[in-house]
């Protein structure tokens, strides 16, 4: 089958992308200390065999930026929540006069991810590793969780990432002209929103996963961009 073109291509995805400087943290917020993290790890742990090996469900920049070590990998889907640009940000890919949005999964829907088998014996150190990427300030935007995830053998128990919605940031179900117009704007010192959805969708259809929703998504930035290009 001949790949989907994207609209939003990388010379449109370069028009946004400036370079900056990490502001570094920002003043009034409180942030995870070492052993809130090795707190969160045992927590996580503690309702997981030990020892055995473990299933991590991803649907963003974790398809391709893991930063784990797996030993397998297999697509599955998460029922019960849905990929969305829900919670506002001002630091990493945009800024506090700029403010962008990231994805997270919330809640309803089914989500089609990948599966990634984490090796027991190194699992403590790489979730917390993970658990130091995924989230910062307190309290976090998105949050560990054990949920079921169908694969073609059957459901298995996966680690993952879901919107707390009761963190600050959370905006809820955006327009997605509204999301559109935020993305096709928003930059900060990891890089442009419209790169992290021409990252997301191109990867997920590289695996053989067409997401409906960010494919409207994507094609919306493009034509936002391309019309602040012509002004």
């Amino acid at each position: 089958m001949k790949a989907r073109q994207m609209a939003l291509t990388r010379d449109l995805v370069a028009l946004v992308h400036r370079v900056l400087d990490d502001p570094g943290p920002e003043p009034g917020l409180v942030y995870h200390t070492e052993d809130d993290y090795d707190a969160i790890v045992q927590a996580m742990l503690s309702s997981h065999p030990a020892g055995d090996d473990a299933w991590l469900f991803v649907y963003g920049s974790l398809i391709w930026k893991p930063e784990v070590d797996h030993v397998e990998a297999r697509r599955g889907t998460a029922h019960g929540w849905h990929r969305s640009f829900c919670f506002r940000i001002t630091r990493f890919r945009a800024t506090k006069d700029r403010p962008g949005l990231m994805m997270a999964l919330d809640r309803g829907g089914q989500c089609q991810g990948l599966l990634y088998r984490l090796p027991g014996a190194s699992l403590q150190a790489q979730l917390g590793k993970l658990f130091r990427r995924e989230f910062t300030a307190k309290p976090p935007n998105s949050m560990p969780r054990w949920i079921r995830v169908t694969i073609e053998d059957g459901p298995v128990t996966a680690l993952t990432f879901v919107m707390n919605r009761k963190a600050p940031a959370y905006v809820g179900r955006l327009a997605p002209e509204e999301v559109a117009d935020v993305l096709a704007r928003a930059c900060g010192h990891w890089g442009s929103g419209a790169e992290y959805l021409h990252n997301t969708v191109m990867h997920l259809e590289e695996h053989g996963i067409h997401d409906s929703n960010l494919w409207r998504l994507q094609k919306l930035v493009a034509a936002k961009i391309d019309e602040m290009a012509d002004r």
